[in-house]
C-alpha cells in the first residue's frame, strides 16, 4: 500500500511517507528501505541498477523535466549505465531545479513531440532526441556503443541518424553529434566491440567488419566479433561467459580452426579494454605485419 500510493511500484519519497502517515521518519531511515537518492528510498527487494534510480530521480525532477541521454536510452532498453553512473535529466531553460546527487542535469529545450511517458508515467526523450543528446553528451566511445545498441534493437532507424547529420552546423555540438552518428553500426553486439573499433577509427586504422561469419574453403567455420578479411585478422572480446569452463573449450576449438585456416586471432579482456591505446597499437601492428598465405 505505501509503495503504491507513495512512489513508483516500490519505490517512495520518504517525506511523502512520512507526512501522508503510512511510516514514521525513524522507519524509513532505519528500517528495511535501500536508500536510492537523497531523501527517495526503494524496496530491499528490486534489483539495484540504474533504471532504479532513473524511477527515484523520476520521482523528484519537476513535470517540466524528462530523463534523457543514457538514462532515457536504457529505459528504451539500450545497456544502462552501472548503478553508481548518474542519472541524465533534461531540464528545459530557467528551471532553478539541480537535483541531489547522482543526478546529471542538462539545460536544453525538448519539444513536446520529443517526450515519450512509458507504462510507469516516467517521462523520457524520444528515440531520435535520446540519440542526439547521447551523442553530445557522452565521449565517443560510448555514445557509439549506445547507439549501436540502439539501432540493433530496432528502436533507432539509421535513416533518422543519417537526417540528424544534416542540422545546422551551429546547433550546439553538431559536429560532435555527427561524428559519432557517422560510426555507428548495428552490427555491434556489445558496447566493447564498438568501443574497439571506434578507437581503431579515431587512430585513422581500417575499419573492421563487425559480427563477419568467416568461410574456408565453402566451409563456414565461425562468426566473429572484428575482422578484417583482406588482412585475415581476427579481434575477439572474450566477455565474463567465455571463461565458464565449457565455452573455454568450445572457444578453443573454434579459434584453434580460424588459426588453422590462416587467420590471425586478437583475444581482448575487460581489462585490455581499459587501455585502449594498447589494444589500438596491438592491432595496428597486425594489420601492418604480412597476412599469413
Amino acid at each position: 500500500m505505501l509503495l503504491r500510493s507513495s512512489g513508483l511500484h516500490g519505490v517512495f519519497v520518504g517525506a511523502h511517507a512520512v507526512s501522508e502517515g503510512v511510516l514514521t521518519r525513524h522507519q524509513v531511515q532505519n528500517g528495511p528501505y535501500v536508500r536510492v537518492l537523497h531523501g527517495v528510498y526503494a524496496d530491499p527487494s528490486l534489483v539495484r541498477d540504474h533504471l532504479l534510480r532513473c524511477r527515484a530521480a523520476a520521482l523528484l525532477m519537476p513535470p517540466s523535466a524528462v530523463l534523457g541521454g543514457r538514462s532515457a536510452a536504457a529505459l528504451l532498453g539500450a545497456p544502462a549505465p552501472a548503478y553508481a553512473d548518474p542519472v541524465t535529466v533534461v531540464v528545459p531553460p530557467g528551471t532553478k531545479w539541480r537535483g541531489p546527487g547522482g543526478v546529471r542535469v542538462h539545460t536544453a529545450d525538448v519539444p513536446a513531440s520529443d517526450v515519450l511517458v512509458d507504462e510507469e508515467g516516467i517521462r523520457h526523450t524520444s528515440p531520435v532526441r535520446t540519440a542526439w543528446e547521447v551523442a553530445t553528451l557522452e565521449p565517443i566511445g560510448t555514445a557509439v556503443g549506445v547507439l549501436d545498441a540502439m539501432v540493433r534493437a530496432g528502436v533507432l532507424d539509421v535513416g533518422a541518424l543519417q537526417q540528424m547529420q544534416e542540422r545546422p552546423p551551429g546547433v550546439w555540438r553538431s559536429r560532435r553529434a555527427r561524428r559519432a552518428f557517422g560510426l555507428v553500426d548495428g552490427r555491434s553486439e556489445s558496447p566493447p566491440e564498438s568501443w574497439v573499433r571506434v578507437a581503431c577509427a579515431l587512430a585513422g586504422l581500417p575499419a573492421p567488419v563487425p559480427q563477419y561469419e568467416v568461410i574456408d574453403g565453402g566451409v563456414w567455420l565461425a562468426r566473429v566479433d572484428l575482422a578484417w578479411p583482406e588482412r585475415r585478422l581476427i579481434v575477439e572480446y572474450d566477455g565474463e561467459y567465455h571463461f565458464d569452463g565449457l565455452q573455454i573449450a568450445k572457444d578453443d576449438v573454434r579459434l584453434t580452426a580460424l588459426i588453422a585456416a590462416g587467420w590471425r586471432v586478437i583475444r581482448l579482456s575487460a581489462a585490455d579494454l581499459r587501455h585502449m591505446d594498447d589494444v589500438v597499437v596491438r592491432i595496428a601492428a597486425a594489420l601492418r605485419a604480412p597476412a599469413a598465405g
